[in-house]
């Protein structure tokens, strides 16, 4: 049995889990960064 379709397949879940993290960090940083100037500005 070759293992490389399962390697191929683990690898490619975790690129799209780390880029599906990433922009929801990004996008809740931005957020975050919008309300701290909508503060300021008060």
């Amino acid at each position: 049995m070759n293992a490389w379709p399962f390697v191929i397949a683990a690898y490619a879940v975790v690129v799209v889990a780390t880029a599906a993290m990433l922009v929801a960090s990004w996008t809740s940083m931005r957020r975050a960064e919008a309300d701290a100037d909508a503060v300021k500005r008060r």
